[in-house]
């Protein structure tokens, strides 16, 4: 007999509401949501995720955009212990992965320092869902052997010039570029760096797996002029981005979930 998920009193749950389809969360994520005391969830988590919560349920918004947080971290900490030493289930709703640039291990510090009992629910990170929006592999056998996540944001206490990568980087790996500003000719000028060739295909996909989602694509040479959309914003770079390029002009019939980004289209974020 198969047993309900229900989400525990005094017990914080760090789940991931995966790109922001509901259709996506995975159904531990759901039942949870359906049954604990209080939600705290990031901004860039959809009112259509949320309508699925408890409707009893107390539901704050902690999220942190642009730099501009409107609460820290620390006050996260404390409203997650505070609210599971009054008895109460908790549900930490984070984007994408909690285990992916989520700041999750400072939020299981603070429980494990707390005593608090807590676990923590997958969901699909950024990159998973763009690849499988792009109906592209992220690995090939034939031309990408690696897969490399890393971001664009960095702690306040690291200097804005630490370089996205420190070496060389394989010129058989997809590198998924997380949060990547809008800074797009220092991008394309660190990656040059590191050892990328001038004509490797790069893709800016915004809104992955969500209505709102859109694409545009260029070679390294051009990353510096890309226009993107808007935040959440991935970068995704490897010869593994290829088909795009190969089927640009039949792009809108082969991948019909994604929508060409308007060429002016810009984060006024």
């Amino acid at each position: 007999m198969s047993v309900v998920t229900r989400a525990e009193k005094g017990r914080v749950y760090l789940v991931g509401a995966g790109p922001g389809d509901p259709e996506l969360l995975t159904l531990r994520a759901l039942r949870l949501l359906e049954s604990a005391d209080v939600i705290f969830h990031d901004d860039l988590v959809p009112d259509e995720v949320l309508a699925l919560a408890n409707r009893r349920a107390l539901i704050t918004s902690v999220g942190k955009r642009c730099g501009r947080p409107r609460i820290t971290q620390a006050e996260i900490h404390t409203l997650m212990v505070n609210s599971a030493q009054a008895g109460q289930s908790v549900v930490r709703l984070k984007s994408g992965d909690p285990l992916v640039f989520g700041r999750a291990g400072e939020e299981i510090a603070a429980l494990r320092a707390a005593k608090i009992q807590f676990e923590v629910v997958p969901g699909v990170t950024a990159a998973f869902a763009a690849g499988a929006a792009l109906s592209l592999p992220l690995t090939d056998r034939k031309s990408a052997s690696k897969l490399i996540l890393c971001t664009g944001h960095h702690a306040a206490e690291k200097q804005s010039t630490t370089p996205l990568w420190t070496g060389t980087l394989p010129e058989d790996a997809t590198v998924a570029l997380y949060m990547p500003g809008r800074d797009t000719a220092r991008i394309a000028a660190e990656l040059a760096a590191a050892g990328l060739p001038s004509d490797m295909p790069c893709c800016a996909i915004s809104h992955a797996a969500t209505p709102r989602q859109s694409f545009v694509t260029a070679r390294l040479e051009g990353l510096s002029t890309l226009v993107c959309g808007p935040a959440p914003l991935l970068l995704l770079v490897g010869r593994a981005m290829e088909p795009l390029f190969a089927v640009e002009s039949d792009a809108r019939e082969l991948m019909p979930l994604i929508e060409r980004a308007d060429a002016g289209l810009r984060d006024e974020s």
